[in-house]
């Protein structure tokens, strides 16, 4: 591409989705500025599970979730929070997020899903390539756990969503289960197992690789705050920050849950949450499962990384507030160790997340209505690692006037706003 038709892209937000989309770009021969008010994977792009889940299609809202989450929200062994004094405020949402639990759009969403997760390891191959970030991209297996049968079998309409849409999985029974992973061997009684899969080792190296790859290549990363995204009539000039202004031709908005009210400021309504998520590792622990592990009476996933087991779960509303909830550390601790009484380690490390959550559980897409230099690429929910790879490049292939072989008008950024 030539100097007169490569263009100048702002990507506010240097998470997986911002650093992905930098790649591409640059690979069609655009020049990037990654924007970010505290630098690559500062958020969830650290503090996630690890596991590329092409089979995480389902959304939370599925039909009788209404009749569970009350008694869900007083058991304290159950992954569900509530900070009460958030109640008030975050009722309009709840009422959206759980009108679109009916079978029909729960089939919707998984579908949608399916079109943007299915080959999210061959994504990230394909992103890491060259990057000096491939060490981190480990295919593999991901493994549900269950009590037993009984307990899949309460699952099973997710389970036959997912067998419709396609994704491919196999019942293991409790020897079957044993023999392919004996760190588990007496724990569960029925499993399943997702081949096609695979982790990331260690996540917040693994995105500030790939940013460092942007930077090597010519790309521009600025640490500031966003303050605004400056307009000349219906068309973006640029990203004013508190370092100053940054000029550029087309500009991304991708910083997950922060991402709302700027796109607010373009006339682009959001129904969207913080849906407070948590982790602990266990350092240098003398266990790990052989694949990462989705642990289903808890809800949380065991990811074996470099030097450390993470477990990442619970769903917790609240809003922004960095305080952290013992309650619900202690839930995660106590269902992991559970899992592996006999395991030792150094310490236990904890974090909090907010993850991005539409109403309707799908991330924004796309190009904004009031300006169609403005772009969107946030709202992943639970997968955002799973689904970074393909978003960028979804993203740089619209800016680059090319037509992604997708209909993304399930992820329009227009879609909530009337």
């Amino acid at each position: 591409m030539d100097s007169e038709t490569a263009k100048h892209v702002a990507i506010i937000g240097a998470g997986i989705v911002g650093v992905s989309t930098a790649i591409w770009l640059q690979r069609a021969g655009h020049r990037v500025t990654l924007i970010d008010r505290e630098g690559p994977a500062a958020g969830t792009s650290y503090g996630n599970g690890g596991v590329l889940a092409a089979i995480g299609v389902v959304p939370i809202p599925v039909p009788g979730l209404w009749k569970k989450a009350p008694s869900m929200l007083f058991d304290r062994n159950q992954p569900l929070f509530m900070r009460w004094s958030y109640l008030p405020k975050f009722l309009p949402f709840l009422m959206k997020f759980m009108g679109n639990a009916g079978e029909a759009k729960v089939n919707q969403i998984a579908s949608a899903q399916t079109a943007l997760l299915h080959d999210t390891t061959d994504q990230h191959i394909a992103l890491a390539k060259g990057t000096g970030a491939e060490k981190f991209v480990e295919p593999g297996d991901y493994v549900f756990a269950y009590k037993d049968r009984a307990a899949y079998d309460a699952d099973k309409f997710g389970w036959d969503i997912r067998r419709a849409n396609g994704h491919e999985f196999h019942e293991m029974e409790a020897a079957e289960f044993a023999e392919y992973d004996p760190t588990l061997a007496g724990k569960f009684s029925f499993g399943i197992r997702c081949p096609n899969h695979g982790k990331i080792t260690d996540p917040g190296a693994y995105v500030n690789a790939l940013a460092e790859h942007v930077v090597e290549r010519g790309g521009e990363l600025v640490i500031a705050d966003v303050e605004n995204i400056e307009m000349s009539g219906e068309t973006a000039k640029g990203v004013k920050t508190s370092t100053g202004f940054i000029e550029a031709d087309e500009i991304i908005i991708a910083t997950g849950i922060w991402s709302g009210p700027l796109a607010e400021k373009l006339g682009i309504s959001v129904p969207m949450e913080a849906e407070r998520g948590y982790h602990i590792e266990f350092v240098n622990p003398s266990i790990t499962p052989e694949n990462p592990i989705m642990v289903t009476t808890g809800k949380f996933v065991m990811t074996p990384m470099v030097g450390r087991l993470r477990c990442a779960g619970v769903v917790e509303f609240g809003g922004l507030s960095q305080e952290k909830t013992k309650a619900a550390l202690d839930l995660l601790k106590q269902q992991a160790i559970a899992v592996l009484p006999d395991m030792t380690y150094d310490r236990i490390d904890e974090w909090l997340g907010f993850r991005p959550s539409t109403s309707d559980s799908l991330p924004l897409i796309g190009a904004t209505s009031r300006c169609p230099n403005v772009w969107t690429g946030f709202g992943h929910q639970h997968v955002g690692l799973t689904a970074g790879p393909k978003t960028g490049r979804w993203l740089a292939q619209l800016i680059d006037g090319q037509k992604p072989n997708v209909d993304l008008a399930a992820y329009s950024p227009l879609r909530f706003t009337s």
